[in-house]
């Protein structure tokens, strides 16, 4: 597995437990906004990645533009959702989890 695709994962997957409602704005509350930033930073960092490695880019930007105005409480739940949905979907789209076996 390729780092762009393993950030994709677990970008993915922090996005989704932000967009829980309630459960993500009392994260995000009580780290005082932390998880905002570190969001930031890690779709950064994925984004750079997945352009050295030709990975799909879309969710990293919806990602960034997510950690930059997530601190509206309705409108940034809504937002991580989307995000995560993105980032998986692309984690999910160019290899096979499940490859194939050869026929011999």
């Amino acid at each position: 597995m390729s780092n762009a695709r393993a950030l994709l994962l677990v970008t993915g997957i922090l996005e989704g437990i932000l967009g829980i409602p309630f459960l993500g704005g009392i994260i995000i509350l009580s780290l005082s906004y932390a998880p905002l930033f570190i969001m930031f930073v890690l779709h950064i960092i994925t984004l750079l990645l997945a352009l050295r490695e030709n990975k799909d880019r879309h969710g990293s930007i919806a990602g960034i533009v997510t950690s930059a105005i997530g601190w509206i409480p309705f409108v940034g739940m809504i937002l991580h959702i989307i995000t995560a949905i993105l980032l998986l979907l692309s984690y999910f789209k160019h290899e096979n989890v499940y490859p194939r076996r050869k026929l011999r």
